[in-house]
């Protein structure tokens, strides 16, 4: 099963959870800080309840702007923040009932598993029996239900982590808010630990909010994406649809490995959709690829729909061979990625099988079904 078809196989968990959780709704939100940086530009974002919602992009994006506005962190300067139906705009952090897991995860290393756990209960004045009973009901959903007595410090990463998550959510927040928990993490285990996060949130039925720039890591958690470049949302949906319906170059070539096509001539109509004239003659595209208001459409093709020949010969339903030479190779273990260079000099990323071409080989063409090529705007 691919990566982002994970999260799809997982979305439908939790539901009966969902539908008494709060939604996070973000309206005409802006930040421009004391020194004159836009953090945040006009933002839009809608998360249902009980769905796992991750911000994703480069440094500098906002992810964080954003995240930390709506946890009360950083003060908008326009724009409304409701969770549920309640405006939080111009609420402290501690009226807003909000839990937040940061990466270092702030757990106090002189008190053991269970007093951390019960220390926000506390602060919220639960009695000593309601803290005993929702101390080991986070335990359990932690899945450390024997380690209450044990110092954080005995534990691994992995386990601190669900220790972080599980405080967060002792006195059931409205959300949960997660900056980069895993950023420290080595992929194998980041991947393991999200899948547990991801389970802990639809067991909890709690709404989430995550940043990170991992994409790999969005794919896994992420009920929906929001993928943010300079203060704005690009696009925001499902991490398939993402990937398989980008619409824009930015988030294209953001989410995996993309070869963009020039698109040479105003695009022509036809039945089914468009026909885009570019340097490899012309590829027809289905109407709903076609971004609204596309200023500049260029085309997206996905390496692994790229299909490299000997023989050259045409294919029904697909775009002319193109004749290529083999410029690079990157064995990746299951999977080789080729560089093949075309007359026109671009050069194509092309996903193989492990049995790859010879790098200096010419006498190869490339092609691809019309089908997997999509129309996205600057």
């Amino acid at each position: 099963m691919a990566v982002h078809e994970v999260a799809e196989s997982r979305s439908t968990h939790g539901q009966a959870h969902a539908a008494s959780a709060n939604s996070i709704t973000i309206d005409g939100l802006a930040l421009t800080f004391a020194n004159g940086h836009i953090g945040l530009q006009s933002t839009h974002l809608h998360v249902p309840g009980g769905q796992f919602c991750t911000l994703l992009g480069p440094s500098g994006s906002g992810k964080t702007t954003l995240l930390r506005a709506i946890a009360g962190l950083a003060k908008p300067t326009a724009g409304r923040i409701l969770i549920g139906s309640t405006d939080v705009t111009g609420l402290d952090v501690q009226a807003r009932n909000i839990g937040f897991v940061f990466q270092n995860y702030a757990l106090f290393p002189h008190m053991n598993v269970a007093e951390n756990i019960e220390y926000p209960l506390k602060l919220h004045k639960w009695s000593e029996a309601d803290r005993a009973v929702r101390v080991k009901e986070i335990l359990d959903l932690i899945e450390l239900p024997h380690a209450g007595r044990r110092m954080v410090g005995e534990l691994s990463g992995g386990q601190q982590q669900r220790v972080a998550i599980g405080r967060a959510l002792a006195y059931r927040p409205a959300l949960l808010l997660l900056d980069e928990p895993m950023g420290a993490l080595d992929r194998r285990l980041r991947q393991q630990l999200g899948a547990d996060l991801r389970e802990i949130q639809q067991r909890a039925g709690i709404t989430a909010v995550y940043v990170t720039h991992d994409q790999e890591e969005a794919f896994i958690l992420s009920d929906r994406i929001a993928i943010m470049a300079g203060g704005v949302i690009q696009q925001y949906a499902a991490p398939s649809e993402l990937y398989f319906r980008p619409r824009t170059r930015f988030v294209a070539d953001f989410l995996g490995e993309a070869n963009l096509v020039e698109v040479t001539a105003p695009l022509v109509a036809t039945a089914s959709g468009f026909e885009a004239t570019t340097a490899y003659g012309p590829i027809r595209v289905e109407a709903a690829d076609r971004p609204e208001g596309a200023s500049k459409p260029t085309l997206v093709v996905r390496p692994e729909d790229i299909v490299l020949t000997r023989d050259g010969a045409e294919r029904d339903g697909h775009v002319r061979p193109i004749p290529v030479e083999i410029v690079r190779e990157l064995f990746l273990g299951s999977r080789c990625l080729v560089t093949a260079r075309a007359p026109t000099g671009q050069e194509f990323r092309v996903e193989c099988a492990k049995s790859r071409p010879t790098h200096g080989d010419a006498g190869f063409w490339i092609s691809w079904a019309h089908s997997a090529a999509v129309l996205v705007d600057e």
